[in-house]
């Protein structure tokens, strides 16, 4: 049988070996309660302890400043748990732009690659908003945002707050998943207040994450009971998730800098073939502020989802928009927002790389890619 070849890193990504090493104890013999008195359940109360002061140190932030949530949604929805207005853009995640529903929200459009103007975010910002959120990169296109630009708008807004004595907070949230392992995510040099990430996307395990939080913010629980995690997440510890979140994230770091190289360059290889083979092809996205490991792209008359399972008849799997649009049979809310018509959207697909993913990989994938796009095309002018 063929092997797979998998380039739907951006959805999800396999459990890294060593981080299921890690796991394995705390699923069997240090299977005992943190909260429990005695001294294997001390045991397991220090080690999550310790795996938060990794993730910490990691992030550049104070121990006390991180919880860990069931994944990237429950992480949102914890710091947008705070009222007031908020302030976010078109083409976030799901997961905000749900939760940012259930507010006072004031959504900012972004230009045709999907990156938004800091000063359209800064004439966003009322009196009364508390919390603007912006995702470090995006999940379907790879476009990094300018949060740095943005950190100096929120620092001026607070600046003139205090001189008019308003006692209105003001934070500035990234949703990261995508950027960990890829981009510097320490807290301080991104300048941001608060920040999600995800296990599944870093080779940890899915329904682990965080939330950081500046120890400034007066957070407020969603899930109450036994007082976990300092009172804001109650419920037994999930320590074998921790653990592993705590290790992937450790191995992520280590790896960034090479890994981005490497991706980037099997990115740059997979556009070139791409871009040999069909002069009219669409690249939807910065292609100055990008993340190495996705690539979209569109062609014009194309069915995408027919290539896409056309393609996974010959063991090539990859994305039409994102995993969590596609399953919802609607079109990509983050591609509509680029102004791109619907029959471009439609015949659009998203290729992410990741850790185990060869130069052969790309070049045995590539070629077969370039054929089913080829034949759909053609199959399409023929029923025209």
């Amino acid at each position: 049988m063929a092997k797979t070849i998998y380039l739907d890193y951006a959805a999800a990504t396999p459990l890294d070996s060593n981080v299921l090493a890690e796991m394995q104890p705390y699923m069997t013999d240090a299977f005992y309660n943190p909260s429990a008195p005695y001294q294997p359940a001390r045991e397991v109360r220090k080690d999550i302890e310790e795996a938060r002061i990794s993730v910490a140190r990691i992030i550049g932030a104070k121990p006390t400043e991180v919880v860990f949530t069931a994944g990237a949604t429950e992480s949102i929805n914890l710091a947008f748990n705070i009222g007031g207005h908020m302030v976010t853009t078109t083409t976030e995640h799901a997961a905000v732009l749900q939760a940012a529903n259930t507010h006072d929200a004031t959504l900012v459009n972004v230009d045709e690659k999907g990156r938004v103007n800091p000063n359209d975010i800064k004439k966003a910002i009322t009196p009364k908003t508390t919390i603007v959120t912006v995702s470090f990169v995006n999940n379907e296109t790879g476009t990094i945002q300018d949060l740095k630009s943005i950190a100096k708008i929120i620092f001026d807004e607070r600046q003139k707050r205090e001189a008019k004595g308003s006692t209105t907070p003001l934070y500035l949230h990234t949703d990261a998943s995508q950027a960990a392992g890829m981009l510097d995510i320490h807290v301080a040099r991104l300048g941001v207040d608060m920040m999600t990430l995800n296990g599944g996307k870093i080779y940890g395990p899915k329904q682990t994450g965080i939330l950081y939080f500046n120890s400034s913010i007066d957070l407020q629980p969603m899930i109450v009971g036994g007082g976990q995690e300092r009172g804001l997440r109650s419920g037994t510890e999930n320590v074998a998730g921790v653990i592993g979140f705590s290790k992937a994230l450790e191995i992520a770091e280590k790896k960034r800098k090479t890994e981005f190289e490497r991706l980037e360059n099997l990115r740059q290889q997979m556009l070139d073939i791409l871009q040999k083979e069909f002069t009219d092809i669409i690249i939807i996205g910065d292609q100055k502020h990008h993340t190495p490991h996705i690539l979209t792209a569109a062609w014009r008359g194309l069915d995408a989802e027919r290539v896409l399972f056309a393609l996974e008849s010959q063991n090539i799997l990859v994305a039409t928009g994102s995993a969590c649009a596609a399953n919802k049979d609607t079109r990509s809310h983050v591609l509509t927002a680029l102004g791109l018509e619907p029959g471009i959207i439609d015949a659009s697909l998203r290729f992410s790389f990741g850790r185990h993913t060869t130069s052969d990989d790309v070049d045995t994938a590539a070629k077969i890619i370039v054929d089913v796009i080829k034949q759909e095309l053609a199959r399409g002018k023929r029923i025209k």
